[in-house]
């Protein structure tokens, strides 16, 4: 028994369910509407199915496919002609949504269908002209439209002047194919094609010509084409067809309707150019219903409405429904109050008390809804500075000459956080100096300087020079006492918060030595030696350890040469090194070009300066930074790139004490106005990396001056990308952002030697296309890399304390109580074999292992070859006190010393 091919009933009844659950927790949630509608089809619950239908086209506009499957099962239902007409409404909301080609061809075929009805051939012929004008300019498909409706007049054996008609608008307008319809058109008409006829048809060919690049490039990418669609759009608006134009927007949204940039430039478009009612509020309306997330979508609609003379109940509706739209950040919902607040006013007239009562409930309706509403969603109001209230008192001030609530509504401004604000105390003295008395004016100003926190200064110049000229003696005593009392204390704190500053620094800077000492004492713990005792091992490596170039102690001293006082000296050096300094640090890695700089120091040691300090001027000179630490001859290469901005007097690059470049120098000029011209040259890039030139700046005189500010915030125009792969160009990821709008800027991130990091900023235009960006990069791939990419939000930077130097040579050694391996290490015999005599036989132990035995050494002077063996012994035990801390007796050992030696 073959299984049964349809679903299971009860499987798709539970998911039906599970549907109709979650759409009535969320309305919203597209993908669920269209699963209920496909689980109700597969039903045939056509009663139900048409309700869901009918829910979803209210709140969102469907989709081609959607629309074709509703209309065809409407059709199939329709018996008599009042069926017919709610068809015909259904056609009527289809075509509005987006402009699709094969539901007009789908009216008119409709249509074709009840012309025998009264008026039926009138209205085949209007559905078809509305069609040719909504479609028919369409180069890829609206050829169509054009073949059907000459197809329905040759059917009705019209007048051939009414089939000539058709041909010839067809042949005006450029269309794919249009040498197979100038060819039928000449095999059909008996005359021949007219001359006019010919002349627009070659016009037409000439305009497909221009457009086949762009409709080619459209064929051959991939959804959704954005970028292809844009450079259509932008050559349209050249040409300047505004019928073309707008065929070409449609036929863009109908791909990218849930692109906000392109549906405001459509809009915009509309508004500016066109300015036809019908169209502009159409487009307005399929575009926040497309996007209702976006308030500037919402904010262009209400104007239109305005604009084109709406009434107020339908203005008040679309405000409303902008309320519930849903806006992604706070002040998106300030800004929506704004428009609708700025429309009231203007149709208040201030003579009649009815629409300012409306006005004034609106305004104090705002102030709820963004304490109450807004601050529960966003955890803020989104009107930080109170605009809202600003602009309500400024009206009460100007058109209600009511005084007293502008005051009341600046003292609830002030109250809410602002009153530390110069700019804030500003703006309302401005309004009582516009529209109050000197009285007030004066209150708010010693207001303003006793609140004050960011700009005490200005407030008190301002304060001062309006008692120059408004105030008596006494008034300008008073004011002349409190602004020096304000200004005392303000230096008094400013100088407490630099010491607190500057403690703070000191202690961050003795926590990072301390942290940094204990790493490194707990590296040389980890830190183990293979074969300790393989005297040859660590010979070898004593000797990197002094270096390739440099002759080891032990070597000089194991010559063959006869040793005199030379050589007694050097020995004694190297005893002292063991036992009174510390052992040389570790050799880090040389940075690249290290033993370049080195060979060139050693080669042409550098010169002298030429300028003392007391001539050198920091206004003549500029400060170099961010350059490579491997850069050839750093001076001449400054040199080279400055000398067009003007005489270079000197320029001294900075180097370490080993001679490696730090990547930073100062450039000094003979004139100043050099200097501003040296700064245009910021953040141009020196082998690979921008280079920072900036003001020469004394910190010891400026300690708070800093030239290079980096942002914090969020910055909402540019978007940050990371997993980049390291073989990522600027070129490639530019092919891949300016898809989703235009790009400004990008920066690849890399570390200082300009190796990529992985990560880039990329600026854009507006930040409606930074979120378009991070909606369609987020998560994909890029040569097998998967990328992640969000809204730029940088962490705030906190400058890090250099690690504490390396301590000398010549410091004392840490002692330590246990070597590596512990107490086992300090238990080894350290002299050479060569040196022991046996006094007597091997004797064994009681627990069965062998006694050490005892070393004797014949008395009087020692030769050269025992000299050299103890000097080898000393050298073989610097470099274990070096490489294991063991702790030494140094009494023993120099006891030993001096008695083997008959010293």
């Amino acid at each position: 028994m073959k299984p049964s091919s349809h679903p299971n009933i009860l499987v798709v009844k539970r998911l039906e369910i599970i549907c109709t659950y979650e759409l009535s927790i969320n309305a919203f949630d597209y993908n669920c509407h269209v699963d209920l509608i496909k689980l109700l089809r597969q039903e045939g619950k056509l009663h139900r199915l048409r309700k869901a239908r009918q829910k979803m086209s209210e709140l969102f506009p469907l989709t081609e496919e959607i629309w074709l499957d509703w209309l065809k099962d409407e059709i199939r239902l329709t018996e008599d002609e009042s069926d017919r007409e709610k068809v015909y409404e259904l056609f009527e909301r289809a075509v509005k949504d987006y402009m699709c080609p094969e539901i007009w061809l789908e009216y008119v075929q409709y249509s074709i269908g009840g012309m025998g009805a009264q008026g039926g051939i009138e209205r085949v012929r209007s559905i078809f002209e509305r069609a040719l004008t909504a479609v028919g300019l369409h180069m890829t498909k609206g050829a169509s439209i054009w073949e059907a409706y000459r197809e329905f007049e040759i059917l009705l054996n019209a007048q051939l002047e009414r089939i000539h008609t058709l041909f010839r608008r067809q042949l005006a307008v450029p269309l794919m194919d249009m040498e197979g319809t100038y060819a039928e058109y000449s095999d059909w008409a008996d005359d021949g094609v007219p001359e006019t006829v010919t002349h627009q048809y070659r016009r037409a060919l000439q305009q497909l010509e221009k457009c086949k690049p762009f409709e080619e490039a459209l064929l051959v990418s991939e959804p959704p084409k954005l970028a292809e669609y844009q450079a259509y759009i932008d050559f349209e608006m050249k040409e300047g067809d505004p019928a073309r134009v707008q065929i070409i927007f449609e036929r863009a949204l109908a791909e990218n309707c849930l692109v906000p940039d392109l549906w405001i430039k459509y809009t915009m478009y509309l508004d500016r150019q066109l300015k036809i009612k019908d169209l502009v509020l159409s487009a307005h309306e399929r575009a926040v219903r497309n996007c209702p997330w976006t308030m500037g979508l919402w904010k262009s609609y209400l104007l239109a409405l305005e604009r084109h003379g709406a009434d107020h109940q339908t203005v008040t509706d679309v405000f409303e429904k902008a309320l519930n739209a849903g806006f992604i950040q706070a002040a998106d919902y300030v800004e929506i109050w704004q428009s609708n607040l700025d429309y009231l006013r203007r149709r208040v007239d201030f003579k009649w008390s009815r629409e300012l009562d409306e006005l004034r409930a609106a305004f104090a309706r705002s102030l709820d809804y963004l304490k109450e509403d807004v601050k529960e969603r966003f955890s803020e109001s989104g009107d930080l500075s109170c605009i809202i209230m600003q602009i309500w008192a400024r009206i009460e001030a100007l058109h209600c000459k009511n005084m007293q609530k502008a005051r009341e509504l600046w003292d609830s401004i002030m109250t809410k956080g602002n009153a530390k604000y110069a700019n804030m105390w500003l703006e309302y003295y401005n309004l009582e100096r516009s529209y109050g008395d000197a009285v007030h004016c004066r209150k708010a100003l010693h207001r303003a300087v006793q609140c004050t926190s960011d700009y005490p200064e200005h407030v008190c110049d301002v304060l001062l020079n309006f008692e120059r000229v408004e105030g008596s003696l006494e008034d300008w005593d008073a004011a002349v006492q409190k602004t020096e009392t304000k200004l005392n204390r303000v230096n008094e704190q400013r100088v407490a918060e630099k010491e607190a500053v500057l403690a703070r620094q000191e202690e961050e800077k003795a926590e990072h030595r301390r942290k940094a000492k204990a790493d490194k004492k707990a590296q040389k713990k980890s830190q183990k030696t293979d074969r300790a005792g393989d005297k040859r091992k660590a010979e070898d490596e004593y000797e990197e350890e002094w270096g390739e170039d440099e002759e080891l102690p032990s070597k000089r001293l194991r010559g063959e040469e006869d040793f005199g006082s030379t050589a007694k000296e050097e020995h004694m050096e190297t005893e002292s090194g063991l036992f009174s300094r510390r052992a040389p640090p570790p050799r880090k890695t040389e940075p690249p070009g290290f033993r370049k700089n080195q060979q060139g120091l050693s080669e042409a040691p550098r010169q002298p300066q030429d300028i003392s300090k007391e001539q050198r001027k920091d206004e003549e000179c500029v400060f170099v930074s961010n350059l490579p630490f491997n850069l050839e001859d750093p001076e001449g290469k400054m040199r080279t790139l400055f000398q067009g901005c003007g005489t270079v007097q000197q320029v001294r690059p900075i180097f370490t004490a080993k001679g490696v470049f730090k990547g930073y120098c100062y450039v000094q000029f003979e004139d100043r106005l050099a200097v501003s011209e040296a700064l245009k040259l910021d953040r141009q890039e020196v082998d690979g990396r921008p280079m920072f030139v900036s003001p020469c700046v004394d910190k010891n005189k400026n300690p708070d001056f800093k030239v290079f500010k980096y942002k914090t915030a969020m910055e909402k125009h540019k978007i940050f990308i990371s997993g980049l792969p390291y073989s990522c160009t600027k070129e490639t990821l530019e092919d891949l952002c300016k898809q989703h709008g235009t790009v400004k800027t990008i920066r690849l991130v890399t570390n200082r030697s300009g190796k990529p990091k992985g990560l880039a900023y990329v600026e854009y235009e507006n930040e409606a296309q930074a979120s378009q960006a991070v909606l369609k990069m987020d998560g994909t791939m890029l040569e097998n890399f998967t990328i992640s990419v969000a809204i730029s939000n940088p962490p705030s930077r906190k400058m890090e304390d250099k690690a504490a130097p390396s301590r000398i040579l010549g410091a004392a050694m840490l002692r330590q109580p246990q070597g590596a391996r512990g107490k086992g290490r300090t238990q080894i015999s350290l002299l050479p074999r060569s040196l022991y005599r046996q006094s007597a036989p091997d004797a064994k132990a009681e627990n069965g292992t062998v006694s050490a035995p005892h070393a004797t050494v014949t008395d009087g002077s020692l030769s050269n070859e025992d000299f050299a063996k103890i000097c080898e012994l000393y050298c073989f035990l610097y470099f274990l006190v070096k490489t294991n801390g063991i702790l030494w007796q140094i009494s023993d050992f120099v006891s030993e010393y001096f008695f083997l030696t008959g010293r």
